[in-house]
């Protein structure tokens, strides 16, 4: 156990397919009898340079993306991660000698869930940089990461990941609950009411602030990266002709499980969206409140599916998409009126930090040698324990 006088500190690090910065949380864990508590101590994202956020960008582009590119970047996110955790431990009143370990996603370059066939075989393959080594090296902290690829080694999609702590922490006997983080891309968790985890659902949904991000940064000329408050959205209407083509889309009529990213729904994609929306005349503030729409109606088509099953009474949200108003107003007009729309803050997890919280919980398990991956929302054969590590100089 990684515990001294009952709990121990722990930084979780997380950085998603939005690319809005580096999001560090320092975490309480405690445990009793396997029940693990996560309090969180201390939190903040600290912002990429411009020029770094364009560099990941390119990386993510297999056009533009090449080996030399990967291997640096690999790296040097490995330093800014390991800095960050450093400015943020310092900042929630601990030394670096106060953290058992350090437990980081990484940064998703490229995810491919499917298979391609390689001479005769057949591959499945996700990647994540930023050098744990490094991260270990520069802080003095043992460090854990790269945990998707073990998962598709027993033939899982390697994601979502997060659904594992949200069956551990959010269960319920009495009512089923809905967990949803809309990052880069939206995914959600369905906890049916007091069932077992083969009962559980967990996938991505299709795009969340992905495609609106790209459309307020056209609109605005590179302005905005993003649609503060949904205001944009907000003076328009949605084009319903242009949203049902988009809903075609042939991802959102997969069966679980599935996820996917920037290689389905990025840039290339976005700038495909915009070129028809110019085709179709279709107003700068009308686009991106449609695509606003896309993103609320493939979370809400989802939830709906399951309310009955499940005896859904409950939905929450994380992820930067909980900060838009416009967006979580088209989601509650898509769920029925007696379904109760909340952020997580209220189930006792800040929205902004859950996702790096999770990733400490990941860690924490892996270093006391748990399985720490969920078959029923990756798919993978069996449980396994997730993540590899990098020993620190300041702790064993």
């Amino acid at each position: 156990m990684l515990f001294e006088n009952g709990f121990c500190y722990a930084v979780g690090i997380m950085s998603g397919t939005s690319l809005d910065g580096i999001d560090v949380a320092v975490v309480k864990i405690s445990e009793e009898e396997e029940n693990v508590q996560l309090e969180l101590t201390h939190f903040d994202s600290i912002p990429y340079s411009a020029e770094v956020k364009q560099e990941i960008l390119e990386l993510c582009d297999p056009a533009k993306a090449n080996i030399q590119m990967i291997s640096s970047m690999n790296m040097l996110l490995g330093r800014l991660y390991g800095e960050a955790a450093l400015t943020v431990i310092k900042a929630s009143g601990l030394q670096p000698e106060d953290i058992a370990f350090i437990s980081s996603h990484g940064q998703t370059i490229f995810h491919q869930p499917e298979a391609i066939t390689i001479g005769i075989h057949n591959v499945t393959s996700t990647l994540q940089i930023g050098d744990i080594s490094t991260i270990a090296e520069q802080t003095g902290i043992t460090t854990v990461g790269d945990f998707r690829t073990r998962d598709m080694a027993v033939g899982g999609q390697g994601a979502p990941l997060v659904p594992y702590a949200d069956y551990l922490l959010f269960r319920d006997k009495e009512i089923g609950r809905v967990l949803v983080n809309i990052g880069g891309i939206t995914n959600l968790t369905i906890l049916p009411a007091n069932g077992n985890e083969d009962l559980v659902k967990a996938y991505d949904t299709g795009p969340g602030n992905m495609i609106m991000d790209y459309f307020a940064k056209r609109i605005t000329n590179g302005k905005q990266g993003y649609d503060k408050n949904g205001e944009l959205a907000s003076g328009g209407k949605v084009i319903h002709d242009w949203l049902e083509d988009l809903l075609n889309e042939p991802y959102y009529a997969l069966e679980p499980p599935k996820s996917t990213g920037r290689e389905l729904f990025g840039e290339e994609y976005a700038s495909s969206l915009w070129d028809t929306a110019d085709k179709l005349a279709i107003s700068l503030v009308d686009r991106i409140a449609t695509v606003t729409k896309l993103t609320a109606v493939t979370l809400t088509d989802q939830i709906k599916l399951h309310l009955e099953s499940a005896n859904i009474q409950e939905v929450f949200i994380s992820g930067g998409g909980c900060y838009n108003p416009t967006l979580m107003r088209e989601i509650e007009s898509g769920l029925p009126t007696d379904i109760k729309l909340r952020k997580m803050d209220e189930i006792g997890m800040p929205a902004d930090a859950k996702e790096a919280m999770v990733f400490a919980l990941l860690g924490y398990q892996y270093l006391n040698k748990r399985t720490n991956n969920f078959p029923p929302a990756t798919g993978a054969k069996r449980k396994v324990m997730l993540g590899k590590v990098a020993w620190g100089t300041l702790r064993r």
